[in-house]
């Protein structure tokens, strides 16, 4: 996994968490999901730099 790629996938877990925490302080479901599923999308990019890695 490339550093610039492992980069990405840490800040969009971040900000998904980020994203998540304010829908819960204001009570916004839609901003809380947005986030969660923003931190999905970094684990799966995660995981899948991880097999491209294995593979190599």
């Amino acid at each position: 996994m490339s550093a610039a790629d492992k980069m990405k996938a840490a800040a969009e877990k971040a900000s998904g968490k980020v994203k998540e925490t304010v829908g819960k302080a204001t009570d916004n479901e839609r901003l809380e999901a947005e986030g969660k599923a923003e931190q999905a999308k970094g684990a799966v990019r995660d995981a899948a730099e991880n097999v491209k890695d294995t593979f190599k």
